[in-house]
């Protein structure tokens, strides 16, 4: 009797669930490894998603920061990208400005602004490609987005403050409403500003002293560096004659514009506009005089001392100490006074 054949072996196949992935049935039909079609989810498909993850973040990032650098320096051209325009030269009605920021000054802050961005970037990214990576680690994010809502609400909470100055900070950059070297008026603090940063501004006063102060403390900024400056000054002179010490003023004024060392620090003549007010000691005329900003204190001294020197050398200032004399009340003999007037 013939022996019946015994059927050959049946080849092992993967999983059907394997077979399902299309990845995994690619891997089955090119090595035809059960082992290593079952296993090539996580040997060759999840790490060559993790890369793929890892590839894309490092080029949107790589892309994102081509733009910030490309937006950065396009700050030296004549067309100022809106976002790094100072405020003041991004309103309608903002006047000319006669010392526009220099160069270097804008260079400077769109570098801040840059550094910034780049940092705002790379960090978001960054983060989104973790939890793509953990995603595909089978890694339940639900808790942990849950707890880190939780936790950035307690770290908002107690940190308020510091993402007070931070954002003060960044929009203080954004409308340029200081810079280093510029002299401020922080309310309790005045002087010229050594170091502008996100959390703190440093300031060192006329006495030397160096202020750290935060940017979400500072409620308003008085800057006296921007754009240019009026100088003020008001001369008395006493019962003289008006019109002749207006004409004095008027030549020590026309002096200083015509000084070569001074006149690049004008932006318009200093211009005698007359009487300012009257006291009992006589009229004060005012001088006034529009300069840049660096140059307001050099060109106040200056025009200080030649009005005061106009006047003197003219008699002006002797015909003012002549009116500060008057004759002392005379006293009868028997009271112990002289009986004789006299001058104090």
């Amino acid at each position: 009797m013939p022996q019946a054949e015994t059927p050959p072996p049946e080849t092992p196949k993967p999983d059907p669930s394997c077979l399902n992935d299309a990845g995994c049935k690619l891997v089955w039909d090119v090595t035809g490894s059960v082992w290593f079609a079952e296993g090539s989810t996580y040997l060759l498909i999840k790490p060559a998603t993790i890369a793929l993850i890892l590839l894309l973040a490092v080029l949107a990032r790589f892309l994102l920061h081509r733009t910030i650098n490309r937006l950065v320096r396009s700050t030296s051209e004549s067309r100022i990208p809106a976002v790094l325009r100072p405020l003041r030269e991004r309103m309608p009605s903002a006047a000319p400005d006669p010392n526009a920021v220099v160069p270097e000054r804008r260079r400077q802050r769109a570098e801040a602004i840059g550094s910034v961005l780049r940092s705002m970037t790379t960090a978001v990214v960054f983060a989104i490609a973790a939890l793509q990576i953990l995603s595909e680690l089978s890694f339940d994010l639900a808790p942990l987005l849950a707890s880190a809502g939780i936790a950035g609400l307690a770290l908002g909470f107690g940190a308020q403050t510091l993402v007070k100055d931070l954002l003060a900070g960044l929009f203080m950059l954004l409308e340029d409403q200081y810079g280093v070297g510029d002299t401020v008026d922080l309310g309790e603090a005045t002087g010229v500003v050594e170091a502008v940063g996100l959390r703190i501004t440093t300031v060192r006063d006329a006495r030397g002293v160096v202020w750290y102060i935060r940017n979400g403390e500072i409620i308003r900024v008085g800057n006296k560096s921007q754009g240019w400056a009026m100088v003020v000054l008001d001369m008395p002179i006493g019962f003289a004659r008006t019109e002749e010490a207006m004409a004095v003023l008027r030549t020590a004024a026309a002096s200083v514009a015509v000084d070569p060392e001074l006149a690049p620090e004008l932006v318009e003549p200093p211009e005698v506009i007359g009487v300012e007010q009257i006291t009992v000691d006589g009229s004060v005329i005012r001088t006034v005089a529009k300069t840049t900003a660096e140059g307001q204190f050099p060109v106040t001294r200056e025009l200080r001392r030649r009005l005061a020197e106009a006047l003197e050398n003219s008699g002006i200032t002797a015909d003012i100490a002549a009116t500060r004399m008057f004759p002392r009340p005379s006293t009868p003999p028997g009271d112990g006074g002289t009986g004789q007037g006299g001058a104090t």
